[in-house]
């Protein structure tokens, strides 16, 4: 699965930017995957919190954007993640 120039191995659970293998937990990564599964759409927190917690959440959903925040940090200066503001993120379509 790739977007840009990132690119995630599914199988072995790793993720490259610009061909250097970023480290990610296993959230970050989730998070990831279900953003570019869903490429284009809006996830709100709560969609992102039932399909990569896949469990009812107890506990306060900002847990997502201080994950969001780790990711785009790991990332590095290609702002890939956009916040719709009250809202939740995307990935956009456009390559």
């Amino acid at each position: 699965m790739s977007y840009k120039n990132l690119t995630l191995d599914l199988d072995g659970y790793k993720v490259y930017a610009g061909g250097e293998g970023i480290d990610l937990t296993p959230r970050e990564f989730e998070i990831l995957r279900e953003l570019l599964t869903n490429r284009g759409r809006i996830l709100t927190r709560q969609n992102l919190l039932q399909t990569v917690w896949k469990y009812e959440f107890f506990g306060e959903e900002r847990i997502i954007d201080t994950h969001i925040k780790n990711l785009r940090k790991k990332l590095g200066t290609a702002d890939y993640i956009e916040t719709i503001r009250g809202v939740g993120y995307r990935i956009d379509k456009e390559d």
